[in-house]
């Protein structure tokens, strides 16, 4: 135990669902338990114990991440009614995700990660593009109903010194459904400094995007909000750094970024975000190859391994049969947490480490041997495709090397 990297605060560690859960256990297994004493807090977000705790679990967990200020999360499952008989849950749980992001506010900075032989989808994209998504509010955190039949649905907002106001959704003259979703002020305005910031750090454009010739009211006060603090806090800076913010309509802004070289960061609302980076995450190469950390304002961290949790593998890994499953996503979930708790806790060793097995993941995949998902799209074709265990096996004979 001497020998090991030593952590003095813990982070907060939440487990996740199928495949991603077998891949998290050999990740730890095998590359960091030989060489980190591991200090964690312990969280089970599998959907068996979020079930069992009324989701309360999940809640203890952001909280314990205000405690700690970093975590790290593997993927879970966000159940529909398929999953609800499949799991036999008392409900269609919120995605855990959603409640943490809610908890936390903040902003989710996604970005691929390349490797030299898998090469992006999009012919002329040369550097990484960057998503940042705001992380509340929206469909994440949103109230629903089904209409049964006939009748009229309102909105209404009832201030605490004043007459209510309603306005009329939708007359409906049979069945239906109807979502109402928010956000505040303040998380728009944290949002926008998050990404003005980051860019400023990452000397990179920004681009943000929404659909304020629809939305007049709702996305329209993003736009205003991100105006306001770039005017007001950024636009010197920006400047001086040669850097550019441009605002776009979200169709606009799909059409250029395809035109593009890449090397921006693209911010974007909630849902925006989400799809679009999973369309990155692919056509740079595969969901398992993009890192993610979800940025609060506060000063907490939050790594996760952005993509679902192998779900058809896992059928195929119960019934015994080999899986080739990426875990890179996974693997940096990891490394992100150590070097953000390393640099937290003054303990470059810790920094040093986390490096040095994100450059043994690389290097692994560029030496051609690679999980299914990547095969198909290396050039030079790959020189081995490896299943689950031996990839990380892979990683971890470079890493001791």
């Amino acid at each position: 135990m001497a020998d090991k990297i030593q952590m003095k605060t813990p982070l907060v560690e939440m487990d996740g669902d199928e495949m991603t859960r077998i891949m998290w256990a050999m990740v730890k297994e095998k590359l960091l338990l030989p060489h980190v004493n591991l200090k964690t807090e312990f969280y089970d977000l599998g959907i068996e114990k979020r079930d069992e705790t009324d989701d309360r679990i999940t809640i203890e967990a952001a909280e314990a991440i205000k405690k700690h200020r970093v975590g790290v999360k593997c993927a879970t499952i966000t159940p529909d009614a398929s999953r609800v008989g499949e799991y036999n849950l008392k409900q269609q749980w919120k995605s855990p995700n959603g409640t943490i992001r809610a908890i936390l506010d903040g902003t989710v900075f996604r970005k691929p990660i390349m490797v030299k032989n898998i090469k992006p989808a999009v012919r002329n994209w040369k550097n990484a593009i960057t998503i940042g998504r705001h992380a509340y509010g929206d469909v994440y955190n949103n109230t629903e109903i089904r209409v049964p039949g006939a009748g009229k649905a309102e909105i209404v907002f009832t201030p605490l010194d004043g007459n209510p106001k309603r306005l009329t959704i939708h007359e409906f003259d049979g069945p239906g459904i109807i979502q109402g979703i928010h956000n505040t002020d303040k998380s728009i305005k944290s949002f926008s400094r998050a990404c003005f910031t980051f860019a400023l750090d990452q000397k990179l454009d920004l681009w943000f995007s929404t659909k304020d010739t629809i939305s007049k009211t709702y996305d329209a006060r993003f736009r205003e909000i991100f105006e306001e603090t770039y005017e007001d806090e950024f636009k010197e800076k920006f400047e001086n750094e040669g850097l550019t913010y441009f605002f776009m309509l979200i169709d606009d802004a799909v059409s250029r970024i395809i035109k593009s070289e890449g090397g921006m960061l693209w911010a974007a609302k909630n849902y925006d975000g989400d799809v679009m980076s999973d369309m990155l995450a692919s056509a740079f190469g595969s969901l398992a190859m993009m890192t993610s950390v979800l940025v609060s304002p506060d000063g907490y961290f939050e790594y996760e391994a952005a993509h679902g949790t192998v779900q058809k593998h896992y059928y195929k890994h119960i019934k015994g049969e080999k899986t080739s499953s990426n875990s890179t996503a996974i693997i940096f979930a990891w490394t992100g947490a150590l070097k953000k708790i390393g640099e937290l806790d003054d303990i470059p060793e810790l920094i040093s480490f986390a490096d040095k097995l994100e450059r043994a993941t690389v290097s692994t995949i560029e030496d051609g041997i690679m999980t299914g998902d990547l095969v198909k799209l290396s050039d030079p074709p790959a020189r081995k495709t490896a299943n689950t265990e031996e990839f990380i096996d892979e990683i971890a004979a470079r890493l001791a090397n």
